[in-house]
């Protein structure tokens, strides 16, 4: 019984170094389609399509396909911003507006 617990922690230690490696090799993208981010930030894609709209996260859009669709994209650098210190005020959307 013992030997049976001894191998089972054994395998377990193997399975988390096999995770901590797996998590530290993650690629980092250059930029997240709404739903990736979405999914990170644990959130609807329709609030992250929102908060693009509106200018509370930083975003661009990129062409979808052979059509004239776009699709918002977020880039990395926004991402981690956004994770450290939360939505945009609502008011920075009213600036960027107002500049020629």
């Amino acid at each position: 019984m013992e030997d049976d617990v001894k191998e089972l922690k054994e395998r377990l230690a193997r399975i988390e170094s096999l995770l901590q490696t797996f998590v530290s090799q993650r690629a980092i993208k250059d930029s997240y389609s709404t739903a990736e981010v979405a999914v990170i930030v644990g959130k609807a894609e329709k609030q992250v399509r929102n908060w693009c709209r509106e200018g509370r996260v930083a975003a661009t859009k990129r062409p979808v396909g052979r059509g004239t669709n776009k699709e918002w994209e977020v880039s990395h650098e926004e991402l981690v911003r956004y994770q450290a210190h939360g939505l945009r005020p609502a008011s920075v959307r009213r600036v960027y507006q107002s500049q020629p």
